[in-house]
């Protein structure tokens, strides 16, 4: 049965109806088990602080879920001021030397591959292939090999769907910073789910 709007908060039964769920929610975004805990247990806190301001214009789940987005957001941006590598001190490195030519300087943000560079052909099916367990497991292995900003903007972009004006405020970056974060993200990903998944 759906969740009604309205209805009074009940704390007391949070962790039982909720903390599976918020945990699943963290988890898939952050891609680290203790810090996906810590977040929870910080939205709990939060939610336990601001009950007054709770407006019943919406179900419990939806409110502790945009609270848990608010934390989620807070620890990227925090990991995003420490002292990580400047994505622009070196360029992203392969064996056959730099990846960056994989996409069209001039439409970056687009994200359009060079004619030399396109996608390999995948040998497995590609809607069967995404949607199973296996395949989602293995993605999420290849998202904790990007980089803590570049993952922290693509997570964003992607699952949270801000837009870039958003993400630069965040990440305190500038919006070159995103869209190179993004096309280099995607580099890495195409490189590992090639290897790992669809040309096995």
């Amino acid at each position: 049965m759906a969740e009604e709007k309205g209805l009074d908060l009940e704390p007391e039964k949070w962790i039982e109806r909720y903390s599976d769920y918020l945990y699943s929610f963290a988890y898939a975004r952050l891609r680290k088990e203790e810090v996906a805990e810590d977040l929870v247990q910080d939205t709990f806190f939060s939610a336990l602080r601001a009950r007054d301001t709770f407006l019943h214009n919406a179900s419990e789940k939806t409110w502790l879920i945009s609270i848990l987005k608010r934390k989620i957001i807070d620890h990227y941006r925090k990991k995003s001021t420490q002292n990580e590598l400047n994505i622009f001190d070196k360029p992203v490195q392969g064996a056959d030397g730099t990846r960056d030519h994989f996409f069209e300087e001039t439409t970056m943000s687009s994200g359009h591959w060079t004619d030399t560079a396109s996608p390999k052909i995948w040998k497995k099916d590609f809607e069967t292939s995404v949607d199973s367990d296996e395949f989602y497991a293995i993605l999420k292995k290849c998202l904790t090999k990007l980089p803590e900003k570049t993952a922290a903007a693509f997570t964003l972009r992607n699952m949270e769907d801000l837009d870039t004006e958003e993400i630069c405020k965040e990440l305190q970056i500038t919006p070159s910073n995103f869209w190179v974060m993004m096309h280099r993200a995607k580099l890495m990903l195409r490189e590992c789910l090639e290897k790992n998944w669809f040309t096995e």
